[in-house]
């Protein structure tokens, strides 16, 4: 379970930020930055936060609420357009990078998810699989994931065929499908190899 072992090694105020969305064929990538103010934050709220991944979608969202109550919260998305132009690593640092700016007080020290670090004005750590470790980036991973969640569910509901309310823009068998059905929508990510596939196919269909 994350604790703050990692936030502890730092005399002043410490955000974690995690990003989620890297992987699917649709939708945006989603980053959030969160500042815990520990003198707030009700013990058995802080022993339930967790790895998003590791959570249900109940648990995600009850704690999405709780941590509001006690942290400086802020969430960023780059678009498709932007993960197409930039490629999604950089689209993710960029959402990363986003989300911080978006801070009312940016704090010095920035605990990340990951191996690569946003380009920040404050000193970054970097830590692999950090949302299991620090409950600062967990909180951050619960909060991007519920967010970009209910995002996908809601345009779910202009694109039905594709799942999206129960696959978030994963590639499931499903989505895959729906894609070679009905083809390529506004929120599909053309860089995606299942998507440039689709779009050779609709071209040559075309010609």
């Amino acid at each position: 379970m994350p604790d703050f072992s990692f936030e502890d090694k730092y005399d002043v105020p410490v955000c974690g930020i995690d990003e989620v969305g890297r992987g699917p064929l649709a939708g945006p990538v989603v980053a959030a930055a969160v500042v815990i103010h520990r003198d707030r934050a009700p013990a058995d709220v802080l022993s339930q936060i967790n790895d998003s991944k590791k959570l249900t979608a109940k648990k995600r969202l009850y704690l999405f609420n709780k941590i509001y109550e006690f942290s400086d919260v802020s969430v960023a998305e780059c678009c498709v357009e932007e993960i197409d132009k930039i490629n999604i690593l950089q689209a993710s640092l960029k959402a990363m990078q986003k989300a911080y700016q978006g801070l009312g007080a940016r704090p010095a020290i920035a605990l990340v998810d990951g191996n690569k670090a946003p380009k920040l004005h404050c000193e970054v750590e970097t830590i692999v699989q950090g949302d299991a470790k620090s409950l600062s980036i967990a909180a951050a991973s619960i909060i991007a994931k519920h967010y970009r969640d209910e995002l996908m569910i809601r345009i779910a509901n202009d694109f039905p065929h594709y799942g999206w309310e129960r696959n978030a823009g994963y590639g499931t068998a499903q989505h895959l499908k729906a894609l070679e059905i009905h083809g390529v929508t506004v929120h599909h990510r053309r860089s995606f190899a299942p998507v440039l596939k689709r779009l050779v196919q609709e071209s040559s269909a075309n010609n």
